[in-house]
């Protein structure tokens, strides 16, 4: 499932998924850059931010500042508690002795 499908299905009122959709946009234009060039990287953060932005999303949600912040800091707070043994961590090559 796409990003924009995660936030689209979404069980929220319509000014709430607009807040969270503009959120998801606002969040994807800042660290668009850091998410790499290979199409699986680039929607594997997708998916990632939008499951961010629902995570700090509620019915009430109309604050889309508040939301793309919310969501910026809960991945950052999920990268840095990601186990070092995450297949979608990348590794490097074993050395040779």
């Amino acid at each position: 499932m796409t990003a924009r499908h995660l936030i689209d299905d979404a069980s929220f009122g319509p000014e709430a998924l607009k807040a969270i959709g503009e959120a998801f946009d606002a969040a994807w234009h800042d660290i668009a850059a850091n998410c790499g060039n290979h199409p699986q990287d680039i929607e594997l953060a997708r998916v990632r931010l939008a499951n961010a932005v629902l995570s700090v999303a509620c019915e009430d949600s109309r604050d889309v500042e508040a939301l793309k912040n919310g969501a910026l800091q809960a991945m950052a707070l999920r990268y840095r508690e990601r186990p070092s043994h995450d297949v979608t961590t990348p590794k490097s090559p074993p050395v040779a002795s």
